[in-house]
């Protein structure tokens, strides 16, 4: 498993005034699109493509063009609906799908409620998007639940992320023999008592779309 912490002046100002309590809803949303399609110029760093010939309107030339079949990306819902539309401006022809997962507030396990994917991911790369990798649990099951359609290349795309759920995902699939990358812009202290990443910024579905 890979781990890449994109470490750019525009990322680390970015998420702290992300992290600012005092930032309201509506700046919280514009950032979180701004900050998914900087992180995401990274995690689609080996995008596949296939060489093309063009004209341009001087000369012939070689180029490449994105591969066959179209990568899948795949917000957890309900937070990482607000990654969409700047994973989106990096990758539009992408396929979409969702997953929907819940944590159990006492014992911090993940369970899946809801499912629009493709039955069949075979040879698609697949890009998850979950705001903050806190304990790890919902990560370990959404890649887990996307191997079982067949997924081999998988990339998740993380705001923040705490230790624990780093190591945690490293052991669930420590002996994987295909691409697994998570990519994030930041890697925090740790987790409080309470599961939330430390310092963080709080829960992002809140901060997304307020308390329901």
């Amino acid at each position: 498993m890979k781990v890449l912490v994109a470490d750019h002046p525009l990322i680390t100002h970015k998420l702290t005034v992300l992290r600012d309590k005092e930032t309201n809803s509506q700046v919280f949303r514009h950032l979180v699109e701004e900050l998914v399609t900087l992180l995401a110029y990274e995690a689609t760093r080996e995008v596949k493509i296939h060489p093309v010939e063009i004209v341009t309107p001087v000369a012939p030339m070689k180029g490449a063009m994105l591969d066959t079949p179209r990568p899948v990306v795949v917000p957890i819902l309900r937070a990482g609906l607000g990654m969409l539309e700047g994973m989106m401006r990096v990758l539009p022809s992408a396929d979409v799908g969702f997953l929907g997962m819940v944590r159990d507030e006492k014992t911090l396990q993940a369970s899946t409620y809801a499912n629009r994917l493709p039955e069949d991911l075979s040879g698609r790369q697949c890009y998850i998007l979950d705001p903050m990798l806190a304990t790890g649990g919902t990560l370990v099951a959404a890649f887990n639940y996307l191997i079982e359609r067949g997924a081999k290349d998988i990339t998740a795309i993380c705001l923040l992320a705490a230790p624990e759920g780093v190591k945690t995902v490293e052991r669930a699939f420590e002996k994987s023999s295909f691409p697994i990358t998570i990519v994030t812009g930041a890697l925090d202290q740790k987790l409080n008592e309470h599961g939330y990443i430390v310092p963080g910024l709080g829960d992002a579905g809140d901060r997304l779309y307020g308390v329901v």
